[in-house]
């Protein structure tokens, strides 16, 4: 009887934990620009520019919700005019750092029109990236700015101890959730 022995080769380490898909990042890193990396998260969103360098990765420019509260916004970390102020804040911060164009990294999000990935996206354009992008996926300029929010508040069908508990322990007025985001975008584009 003959014994076979199988060759069997190991993927690299983080193609098996599902954390990098190498065929779409050689693709985005072919295009020899900085990448705009946007990674939703339940409660918060992080934007970065990150450059290729042969030794690692070099994070240019970064954002998060939660940088935010310096500005104002005292809403939701996750929700879409978070991540469209996020967006404008991680552009912003590129200029300074003379980024001028990147290309979207996703990772491993499905693209779906309208979320928060596409909603960071024309952020990071309105500061002034150039991204190429469609203008079809971005969100409507009315959940950018966060009128569905303010119209769920206003319709009082909300569980009052989970949703906008944390808003009324803080003393934020959800009604006035469109005005604070104009406030805080207008702060964002003067830095």
């Amino acid at each position: 009887m003959k014994r076979k022995n199988k060759i069997f080769t190991v993927q690299f380490r983080r193609k098996r934990e599902g954390k990098t898909n190498y065929r779409k990042r050689i693709e985005l890193l072919k295009s020899g620009k900085p990448r705009l990396v946007v990674r939703p998260f339940l409660k918060n969103i992080i934007a970065q520019i990150i450059e290729f360098d042969k030794v690692g990765d070099r994070t240019i420019a970064s954002a998060t919700g939660y940088e935010l509260e310096k500005f104002g916004w005292h809403f939701s970390k996750g929700n879409i005019p978070a991540a469209y102020l996020t967006g404008l804040l991680a552009g912003r911060k590129g200029l300074k750092k003379g980024i001028k164009e990147a290309v979207l990294d996703i990772g491993g999000k499905t693209p779906i029109k309208g979320t928060r990935v596409f909603a960071c996206l024309k952020g990071a354009i309105d500061a002034g990236l150039d991204v190429p992008h469609s203008e079809d996926v971005f969100p409507s300029e009315d959940r950018l700015r966060g009128e569905h929010i303010k119209r769920y508040f206003e319709l009082g069908g909300w569980n009052s101890k989970s949703q906008f508990a944390e808003m009324k322990k803080k003393g934020v007025d959800v009604e006035k959730i469109t005005n604070i985001f104009e406030e805080v975008k207008k702060k964002i584009m003067e830095m």
